[in-house]
């Protein structure tokens, strides 16, 4: 088990579904990770369905709003990022090349967040708790275990992020196959990760730079392959990465793209 109480700053700290059919969304998470459900209201006719493993939070999901729909932007997972101070971190990012996309605001009592591009495009939240930490169980099957972002310049990332953040990075591996991994500033081993686009071919010409994230199974081929049965997609068939692990990127049905993962 691996419960959580508190997340150290630079840290993800919480997976979240934006997705065109949140019924059919829910059901699917539900039944590939046998995920248990809190619906939390969001106003007089919306709903924030928030997912548990042994009665804590893990992840959420919720129905995407119109105006992403009208740029185009499809079902996806949300990255968030404990920080100590989201408007200070918010302040720095335009300096960093990066982009404000919503400015600091107040989820209720829950916490305090914004939504940030960096120099490369790839989209992600930051956020201050309050009342809420974001997920209380990590590095288990059914929880998130690893956070990674795909670019198509891993260098002008790497300095953003260890400059926001105070991540350390560490690369190893030469071009296309390079990998880097991020540690948290303070932390004892690394949480997230970093690989150029141009591993993956011509077929990612229009997939934008993203951050991608990593759920825990106990067996990747078993939920690969119960996910296609419930009309999710895999991207990615199971393959084992040498002395790490085994993994699979798949899509659910409605098209957010997430992956799983067994650690070796």
């Amino acid at each position: 088990m691996a419960d959580v109480d508190s997340h150290a700053p630079g840290t993800f700290s919480w997976p979240e579904l934006a997705t065109t059919d949140q019924k059919a969304g829910v059901a699917f998470y539900r039944s590939l990770f046998d995920w248990g459900l809190n619906e939390q209201p969001m106003g007089p006719t919306e709903m924030y369905s928030m997912f548990t493993l042994r009665g804590r939070e893990v992840a959420a999901a919720y129905t995407q709003r119109d105006d992403e729909k009208k740029m185009g932007i499809p079902p996806h997972w949300n990255s968030y990022i404990t920080v100590e101070n989201v408007d200070e971190t918010a302040r720095r990012v335009p300096g960093l090349g990066g982009r404000i996309l919503a400015p600091p605001f107040d989820v209720m009592d829950a916490g305090r967040m914004a939504v940030v591009q960096d120099p490369t495009g790839a989209v992600f939240q930051i956020w201050q708790a309050k009342r809420s930490i974001g997920a209380k169980v990590l590095r288990e099957p059914g929880a998130l275990t690893w956070t990674e972002l795909h670019t198509r310049d891993t260098r002008a990332a790497a300095a953003f992020y260890t400059q926001l953040l105070g991540w350390s990075a560490k690369t190893g591996g030469e071009g296309a196959n390079a990998y880097t991994e991020f540690t948290p500033q303070g932390g004892s081993y690394p949480t997230a990760g970093m690989m150029d686009m141009a591993h993956m071919g011509p077929q990612a010409a229009n997939i934008p730079p993203h951050w991608l994230p990593y759920f825990q199974v106990a067996d990747v081929d078993a939920t690969a392959n119960k996910a296609k049965q419930q009309g999710g997609q895999v991207h990615v068939p199971p393959m084992d990465i040498p002395n790490v692990g085994r993994f699979s990127v798949i899509a659910d049905p409605q098209g957010a793209v997430l992956a799983l993962y067994k650690p070796k």
